[in-house]
């Protein structure tokens, strides 16, 4: 279900409500890695363990010159209490409608759980080209394998 992105793809555009309380667009974040990571429900286990294990390493990864921000469908108030329950600092948008969810090809079956939002990675270069994905996600580690990479773009 959905689309499928790959290497050296154009990420899609996306304007979406943050959880600092402004929209967010991808060319604000042109000139920068991003990593750009969908999930599937705020304050649940898996959700939890990946959103407080980039939070953790987010001044390391911002050094490398990348920013990191999830995605989920959960609406605003639902980041604010998830933010706040496990003070997490990455920036976390709403995307209640699905729209960029499945522009990513983040949505689909999810076998015993139907069908929603699929936790998937991509890391977009400076130019706005997907450099990196990561089809199917286990949140203890995800972080330390961003870090890989992000090192191995550095040389």
């Amino acid at each position: 279900m959905g689309t499928v992105i790959e290497i050296g793809d154009k990420a899609p555009s996306f304007s979406l409500n943050g959880s600092d309380g402004k929209r967010h667009a991808l060319s604000e974040f042109k000139g920068r890695y991003l990593v750009l990571y969908f999930y599937p429900k705020d304050d649940t286990p898996g959700c939890t363990i990946e959103a407080r294990r980039f939070s953790a390493s987010l001044e390391r990864i911002k050094k490398m010159g990348a920013e990191v921000v999830g995605v989920s469908k959960d609406d605003l108030k639902s980041h604010d209490k998830f933010r706040s329950k496990y003070s997490l600092k990455v920036l976390l948008l709403s995307d209640p409608s699905i729209k960029t969810i499945k522009k990513y090809g983040a949505w689909g079956d999810r076998g015993l759980f139907g069908v929603g939002a699929l936790r998937k990675t991509f890391v977009i270069d400076r130019s706005g080209r997907i450099v990196k994905v990561y089809p199917k996600v286990q949140p203890d580690g995800h972080e330390k394998e961003i870090i890989k990479f992000l090192k191995s773009l550095a040389g």
